[in-house]
């Protein structure tokens, strides 16, 4: 089933011109059977009627009449001669040629002898050319077989006889082309209205499978819109409450993780005034340095928890400036920062956004050897910027890991340089809180890309 749309949309639409057109397909063999059938009875009864009335007339006119009788009465379809002998009938011709015989004796006045020497189908090339023809060809317009030539023969009340030739109509050729126009006119019709119909059922779904995607990423998103039909107003209603149960319980979380780090704050103030009033020590250093790390982590914490809190004011941001500012801070700290590129204003929450491009930076400074490459590019639905640092850079199978809180590679992250293993989680929760993301990749010639996508909203 390769060929099948994949789109819900697309196979609604294809099973409703699907359906329609084989049970327009069925509808119309079965008419154009009936008409062919009822069709053919009536051409039959015609003849039958229209040779039984030149029987009767000839039969009733003068001998000396006949002649001119027949000039007149010999138009298509039916040709008829005098000069022509009774001829034996022959082998049996079967059972449509004694219906068409009962039906001329039916209409006669009054009983005649009466014979059919045949009834055949005539091809284009056996028919005799002349004017009689081209005048019957133009009344049958039929390029195939294009009659059924009835033979027929008549024995006067005088004994003279009378010979027709009388051609069957048969139904026009072009009916297999109109029906195709017909169905493809009729599928064009139906795929646009199913089309604009299904579309306008399916949209709410498309709503939904877009706010399931952005969740991850902007939990504070509009809800839906909860119109529609029944069921999808329904998966609209529950998919809102989903939304508010989880910024619920995300909230009451932060809260508790921040009441904790800020509980914790007053112990370790206490701690430090305590080792003030300690001799000057190796076991002091020790302790002054845990001190640090603690107060370090419930910093961290603390931003991680409002990094993806919406407490801030979005405004029209020169990025340019903020990553000019953030770039003189790394040089002050000893980092050699290039700057390329350049962007339009975006809208976004400054004091966030200028957390977390301190991170990466202040991360690319740290473990990658001092020089940190940032690029700016400017597109049209997004704003792409680009962290490039030349230390050592991090595993492929890693870089997913490291954006988990309070992971640190060991390898390139220790204990000394002060990380407290949540930068790169602050950096993805501020981005994705905007719309956005973080990812790393490899740099070319070694070191690490950390690149920030936002969108223009």
């Amino acid at each position: 089933m390769r060929f099948l749309p994949r789109s819900l949309f697309g196979q609604i639409v294809l099973a409703l011109v699907a359906g329609i057109l084989v049970a327009q397909l069925a509808g119309t063999w079965l008419l154009l059977d009936d008409r062919s059938r009822f069709g053919d009875r009536l051409r039959r009864e015609y003849a039958a009627q229209r040779i039984a009335g030149i029987i009767s007339v000839l039969d009733a006119a003068p001998a000396e009449e006949r002649p001119r009788l027949v000039r007149a009465l010999s138009v298509p379809p039916t040709r008829l001669t005098l000069d022509e002998p009774w001829q034996a009938s022959g082998a049996e011709l079967g059972p449509e040629a004694s219906v068409f015989l009962q039906r001329v004796s039916r209409e006669l006045e009054r009983p005649l002898p009466l014979q059919v020497l045949s009834i055949r189908h005539v091809p284009r090339a056996e028919r005799r050319p002349g004017r009689d023809m081209e005048r019957q060809d133009r009344h049958m317009r039929h390029d195939g077989p294009l009659v059924l030539l009835a033979v027929t023969q008549a024995r006067l009340g005088d004994g003279t006889v009378v010979t027709f030739r009388h051609a069957l109509p048969q139904p026009p050729s072009d009916w297999p082309l109109r029906l195709l126009g017909l169905l493809a006119l009729l599928a064009i019709v139906v795929a646009l209205l199913s089309g604009w119909a299904v579309r306008r059922l399916t949209r709410p779904l498309a709503s939904l499978a877009n706010a399931a995607d952005g969740l991850a990423r902007n939990l504070d998103q509009k809800p839906l819109d909860e119109k529609g039909p029944q069921e999808v107003a329904r998966a609209a209603r529950s998919f809102n409450a989903m939304q508010r149960s989880l910024k619920a319980y995300l909230e009451t979380r932060a809260q508790a993780l921040a009441g904790v780090s800020h509980d914790l704050r007053l112990p370790l103030t206490r701690l430090r005034l305590r080792l003030e009033q300690l001799p000057e020590n190796d076991a002091r250093a020790a302790m002054q340095r845990d001190i640090e790390e603690m107060d370090a982590m419930v910093g961290g914490t603390l931003d991680y928890l409002r990094a993806g809190a919406d407490t801030e004011q979005a405004v029209k941001l020169n990025l340019v400036a903020l990553l000019e500012g953030l770039a003189e801070d790394a040089e002050a700290a000893g980092a050699k920062v290039s700057l390329h590129g350049t962007a339009a204003p975006l809208t976004a929450r400054p004091q966030a956004l200028r957390r977390c491009l301190a991170n990466l930076i202040d991360n690319a400074r740290r473990y990658g050897g001092g020089a940190v490459d940032v690029t700016l590019v400017d597109n049209a639905s997004s704003v792409e910027i680009r962290i490039e640092d030349r230390g050592a850079g991090i595993p492929a199978e890693e870089r997913e890991r490291v954006f988990e809180p309070y992971v640190r590679l060991e390898a390139s992250r220790a204990r000394h340089t002060g990380g407290t293993g949540l930068g790169l989680a602050i950096a993805r929760a501020v981005a994705r809180a905007h719309g956005g993301e973080v990812a790393l990749a490899g740099r070319a010639g070694g070191g690490t890309a950390a690149v920030v996508t936002l969108p223009r909203r």
